[in-house]
């Protein structure tokens, strides 16, 4: 099926010394044209055909947990004994799942007679073959085995051999689950491989071979496609087919064939057609690929390229880049324009950009939004019309009107900054801060290139707390919604609201981890942040007093007797999450014991004996068992924290009563036990007492302990779940842009009235809007412990867009209406995925640009969970 790989790595341009021992796999329609021509016959030379079908190692009922976690792609190829039969199906070759193995010779002939059909059509030249042709093959690394049955080749692609992409794409060439795929042999490569099988090797031997794949990509259907609507332009002109070079297919779905923009690129080119070619992907560059196509697609960019722009390059802006990055640009514009153009390789700009912004050289991936925002801002200052920029000191408002202050701040602006981006994308919001403490009120009028949008329903977060009251009332479990932003005062309000918390009650919060409350969470001004997924919360409801009253949290051991060696002992384990009471004055252990038996109530299955107390009667030392270096109950025993949960030898009674002792916060030093009438001293530091009550195994059949030890978590995640879908409006998004909301604790306002930093409140609004209106929908969130991509389906107008109602600066803006003209969408997640681009082209026309791919889609696909960046334009109603 391949050749052996020895040394296919060159790259060299002399394809008869470096081509004739590799094996080609290449549309078979595509070579079947060509065969035909160049010999004459219809049969021609003799192919083996070999249908293939799924690999045995993904059968079975582990399936599913294969195809998730396995690093290989299997399948197997079946040799048919009628080929002749098969070849004569008019179907073959035009469903996309036949394809042909040639030899490097057959694969230049059939490249020669291709270009010379398409040559003869324009009246062009002689045949040469280009660099572009070899950068339209791509290497697959695949290990072949001949199975023990007759006829029958074991194909696998590993993740190992390849790299992400060309796997990725392999995944999606040789998927043979829903459809047939025929391979048809004209190299004999695979005759030789069983020859070797049985004269060399034993069965089942894997050989590493390598395989060039060409222009295949376009021959894949989706699964929406429209078969009947292109396959007569994919069949009419055979040299139209579409090359992948070396990008990523999307993980997204298509809406039908891959059509090279060759396709509408011809000789008799429609009127409007211009401008539908794709680029090549150098190399995980489909990001760049994508924001490019939105800007060489922005109407007054492409006129101002297209024109003598390198007039305005300015050489002596110490921002700028000595005009590079413009003149890259412009180059790679004009390209994409000329007439019957096929698919660019952007290496120049590609290589203008990695010296001015490394963070985009290489070839990992990067970020669409990142890349627009760098090169807009770069285009500005090489093309900034201001040679030498005055110093201009912005002035306080004084009391004057937000137009005349709002026109200031424009002029000055403009006075530093003149260039076609400006008069192009630049707009300005309103930004009032006001402080907190003094209600000192700060206006300015920035400029902005475009608007980021959070997405509201992820600015949200759902948390799960467990409420327990004294009152004797079971614990519950509440989830609400609070801001991700927000402060613990946010989240008290929301849980009192959900627990109808009453006037005369409050809540005290708290951590609880390892059956011992860690913290308390009572600074209002603390940052939600803090508390993490996996965290589990307790909220205690008490009674609010004027007076600062002591509070007791009682936590429990059981008390595990065993038999070791034939003697009994006993072991202390701690369990259930600790309960808090408040204490009256002048409290003695009789209370203690009393408050403690109201909030066991809840719990109890059975009478309620369990708190019988003796009075009169004193616990026998003698009759509680011994461990080595212990002490009577009244003397303080140490408890590793450790062996509370493993069970560790401690003195402890052998009847049915509730012990109470003294301990620190942690739970850890057992102190003097507390008796019935004796007055109990607690921390005057803390204000709290922290009681350890042992339960003997008696006492835990008659409470339903399950209670006590189940704490949901904040957010219970899954691996496999999936959150639902979310939708939200574009204009909500903007209104979430627009809300008043308070500075973080890292980007504090220095107050000039105060003198000092302060989380001042910051309200924004739109003043004056640009003639193309770029929105970058926040997708990606980035936290200390993850990085994630939020799926939210965003509902955003494409005929539409009436910003009317947002714009502060009624006056002056006459034209709030735009429409969608182009569209960067990014499929899959933070790890891998793939960037395209929708572009309107006319009419109800759009087209989706995923690198050298060009092919027509419905309106209907144009808002998706991918939508990523929208590039708006200004309309005159």
């Amino acid at each position: 099926m391949a050749a052996l790989s020895e040394d296919l790595s060159s790259s060299s341009l002399n394809l008869h010394s470096d081509t004739d021992q590799r094996v080609y796999f290449v549309p078979y329609r595509w070579w079947k044209d060509a065969q035909d021509s160049l010999t004459g016959d219809a049969d021609g030379k003799r192919g083996h055909s070999f249908l293939a079908s799924p690999g045995s190692s993904y059968a079975g009922p582990m399936k599913i947990i294969n195809s998730i976690f396995s690093s290989d792609l299997v399948f197997n190829l079946r040799r048919e004994e009628d080929s002749s039969q098969n070849s004569e199906n008019g179907e073959v070759g035009i469903s996309g799942r036949d394809y042909a193995l040639v030899s490097g010779e057959m694969w230049v002939e059939a490249l020669k007679w291709h270009s010379d059909s398409k040559s003869s059509t324009r009246n062009g030249g002689s045949f040469s073959v280009a660099e572009d042709n070899i950068a339209d093959v791509y290497p697959l690394q695949l290990r072949l085995s001949i199975q023990r049955e007759a006829n029958l080749l074991g194909v696998r692609i590993s993740k190992k051999d390849n790299v992400v992409e060309l796997f990725r794409r392999a995944c999606k060439l040789f998927n043979v689950e829903s459809e047939l795929l025929r391979i048809w042999d004209f190299s004999g490569h695979t005759i030789s491989l069983f020859s070797n099988s049985n004269k060399q090797r034993q069965s089942d031997q894997e050989v590493l071979l390598e395989l060039q794949v060409y222009g295949l990509s376009d021959f894949i259907k989706c699964k929406e496609g429209k078969k009947d609507e292109l396959a007569n332009s994919i069949l009419g002109n055979s040299s139209a087919t579409s090359l992948m070079m070396n990008g990523a297919s999307g993980t997204g779905s298509a809406s039908c064939f891959r059509v090279n923009s060759s396709v509408f690129s011809g000789s008799s080119r429609e009127a409007g057609s211009l401008g539908l070619t794709g680029l090549q992907n150098l190399g995980n560059t489909c990001f760049m690929n994508s924001a490019l196509q939105c800007l060489v697609h922005t109407p007054k960019l492409v006129d101002y390229f297209l024109g003598d722009y390198g007039r305005e390059i300015n050489h002596d802006n110490p921002l700028g880049m000595n005009g590079e990055i413009a003149l890259a640009f412009g180059d790679m514009l004009r390209k994409l324009w000329a007439p019957g153009a096929s698919p660019v390789a952007p290496r120049t700009f590609k290589s203008k950009l990695a010296r001015f912004a490394p963070q985009f050289s290489g070839c990992n991936q990067h970020d669409s939004q990142e890349l627009l925002a760098f090169l807009l801002d770069g285009l500005h200052e090489d093309l900034n019309r201001v040679k030498k920029k005055p110093y201009v000191e912005a002035k306080d408002g004084d009391g004057r009107s937000d137009n005349e202050v709002a026109d200031e701040y424009w002029q000055n602006h403009l006075a530093r900054n003149d260039s076609i981006i400006v008069d192009v994308c630049q707009g300005q919001y309103k930004s009032t801060l006001v402080c907190p403490i003094c209600k000192k009120v700060s206006t300015t009028f920035d400029p902005f290139m475009y608007l980021s949008l959070p997405l509201p329903s992820t600015t949200m977060r759902t948390m799960t707390l467990t409420v327990v009251s004294t009152d004797g009332s079971t614990p519950a479990p509440y989830t609400i919604t609070v801001p991700k932003s927000g402060k613990w005062e946010d989240l008290i309000k929301a849980l009192s609201i959900a627990c109808s918390l009453k006037a005369d009650e409050t809540l005290l919060v708290a951590e609880v981890y390892n059956n011992r409350i860690i913290r308390y969470l009572e600074e209002p001004a603390d940052s939600l942040s803090l508390i993490r997924d996996g965290d589990r919360l307790v909220a205690y409801r008490l009674a609010k007093d004027e007076e600062q009253v002591p509070l007791a949290v009682f936590m429990h051991q059981r008390i595990e007797e065993q038999y070791i060696n034939g003697k009994r002992t006993t072991s202390l384990k701690a369990f259930g999450f600790p309960l808090v009471a408040k204490l009256p004055g002048g409290f003695n252990g009789s209370d203690i014991k009393d408050i403690y038996k109201k909030l066991l109530s809840p719990y109890q299955v059975s009478a309620p004996d369990a708190l019988e107390e003796n009075h009169t009667s004193d616990v026998d030392t003698t009759e509680k068992t011994e461990v080595e270096n212990g002490t009577s109950s009244t003397s303080a025993c140490v408890i590793d924290p450790l062996t509370i949960e493993d069970g560790v030898n401690c003195n402890s009674p052998s009847d049915a009563d509730l012990q109470f002792y003294t301990t620190d916060d942690k739970g850890i030093i057992r102190g003097s036990e507390i008796e019935v009438g004796e007055f109990v001293v607690g921390s005057e530091k803390s204000k709290r007492l922290y009681v350890l009550v042992s339960w003997p195994e008696k006492q835990i059949e008659r409470y339903d302990t399950h209670l006590l030890t189940s704490l949901p978590e904040v957010f219970k995640s899954s691996f496999f779940a999936k959150r639902p879908q979310e939708s939200v409006s574009l204009y909500k998004c903007l209104e979430a842009f627009l809300q008043e909301e308070p500075l973080g604790p890292e980007d504090m306002w220095y107050c000039p009235s105060c003198k000092k930093h302060c989380q001042a409140s910051k309200k924004l609004d739109l003043w004056r809007l640009p003639e193309i209106l770029v929105i970058h929908l926040k997708r990606f969130s980035y936290s200390r412990f993850m990085k994630n991509k939020l799926e939210a389906y965003v509902d955003f107008p494409v005929d539409d867009l009436d910003l009317s109602m947002y714009v502060a600066y009624k006056n002056g803006q006459s034209c709030t209406r735009y429409v969608l003209y182009a569209v960067s969408n990014h499929y899959g997640s933070m790890g891998g995925g793939h960037y395209t681009a929708f572009v309107h082209q006319g009419g109800d026309q759009w087209y989706n640009f995923d690198d050298s791919n060009v092919y027509p889609i419905g309106l209907d696909k144009i808002k998706s969970c991918a939508a990523y960046v929208l590039f708006y334009r200004r309309v005159v109603v």
